[in-house]
């Protein structure tokens, strides 16, 4: 290339090299706010929690254990963590890892949790009544609006609902727990432990009898139950769904529970220290009665049979049946379907069972054990499954 022709190419070059800045800067003013909007944001401060704490509803986190109160050695260990002397969750760090929950509630800790040398799931009926008999001392506090139970999910269920049908009080009781611990990748506790306390700050649970708040579903004591081993969206009310839901912008109810609860029920606020002793019996093909024979021996007043299909005992079982009628045990049938109602046919009449209508046994057993502590006739023990 002559000397000439690069000296002008160069000069091409320039000028395109100045159109190029020219139009880059008036993008820049035209842009305006957008071309900021692309620099890495600074950190805000969260919004200033509410200065008149007394105007926010009082609400007292319990705390009963279970998974939601255990840590892993790893953020990877969500199935093996907890048992003796592993390093828990005390109330406090709740708190601590949820400043949240300030803007929501006054929250007052109790730890009602089982002695830490006890193995996994040995929780007793000691136990139970203890808590029952505060939780009624916290529901009589006029100062008190409403009270989040923790407790771990393989009998939460059934601890709710003995809550639920002896506890007296209007006020909301919500239980809560995880699947993961709190220290788990990924982990529901935080989440369910903050929406179980906007459960029971809110006006609107008032009178809905001892709720259950995982996943963001509100379920009553009385119809969640546990369907899953590890899944985080394992309770469910099975039959009947949730009665509403703690979505992120409120907490919203679409049904009322019809079931007697709470301070509808006859055996709330008592303080029962012990009950009669009832058993599960489960059918399967073949069966035996002589597991039936056994608990009667060993003094049971009651049994729960956990029955095939609509909810039937096998033929073994059918005759030790009736050797426990004769010694004055009572009898309950259930489903093993864990759905639908077991009916009241003229069969099961004229066999004397009262049909458990569609409580799980776990749950059909503790009505029973308190109905036992006032009537052993049929007629009202059946009235009781009837309206609870």
């Amino acid at each position: 290339m002559s000397i000439e022709r690069r000296a002008v190419s160069n000069e091409r070059r320039a000028v395109s090299r100045k159109q190029w800045l020219r139009i880059c800067s008036v993008a820049c003013l035209l842009a305006g706010p957008a071309a900021v909007a692309q620099e890495i944001p600074t950190y805000a401060p969260p919004p200033a929690m509410p200065a008149d704490m007394a105007k926010l509803p009082h609400v007292v986190l319990m705390s009963m254990g279970g998974t939601i109160a255990s840590r892993g050695d790893t953020r990877l260990n969500i199935t093996n963590y907890g048992g003796k002397g592993a390093p828990r969750v005390d109330p406090q760090h709740w708190v601590t890892d949820l400043p949240e929950l300030k803007g929501i509630a006054s929250i007052t800790l109790e730890d009602q949790r089982a002695p830490q040398d006890r193995p996994t799931g040995s929780e007793t009926h000691e136990d139970f009544a203890r808590v029952a008999k505060r939780l009624n001392e916290l529901a009589a506090d006029p100062g008190v609006d409403g009270i989040v139970v923790t407790h771990g999910t393989n009998t939460m269920a059934e601890t709710a609902y003995y809550m639920s049908l002896v506890v007296k009080t209007d006020k909301p009781v919500v239980f809560v727990g995880s699947q993961r611990p709190w220290t788990g990748l990924s982990g529901d506790g935080p989440r369910n432990l903050y929406d179980a306390v906007r459960v029971a700050a809110s006006k609107e649970a008032r009178g809905k009898g001892v709720l259950h708040c995982m996943d963001q579903f509100i379920n009553t004591a009385r119809d969640v139950d546990k369907t899953s081993a590890y899944r985080v969206d394992t309770f469910k009310g099975v039959d009947v769904g949730a009665i509403g839901f703690a979505d992120p912008d409120k907490v919203v109810f679409y049904r009322e529970p019809v079931r007697r609860h709470t301070s509808g029920s006859e055996f709330a606020g008592k303080d029962f220290q012990s009950l009669p002793a009832v058993e599960v019996a489960f059918a399967y093909r073949d069966a035996p009665g002589y597991l039936i024979d056994a608990m009667v021996e060993h003094g049971v007043k009651g049994i729960v049979v956990e029955g095939t299909g609509a909810g039937s005992p096998t033929g073994s079982e059918t005759e030790a049946i009736k050797r426990a009628q004769e010694k004055g045990v009572v009898v309950v049938a259930t489903a093993r379907t864990n759905s639908g109602r077991v009916q009241d046919t003229p069969r099961r009449r004229e066999a004397k069972i009262v049909p458990g209508d569609n409580l799980v046994p776990e749950k059909a057993r503790i009505l029973l054990q308190l109905a036992l502590t006032q009537t052993s006739d049929l007629a009202e023990i059946q009235r009781i499954f009837t309206e609870y």
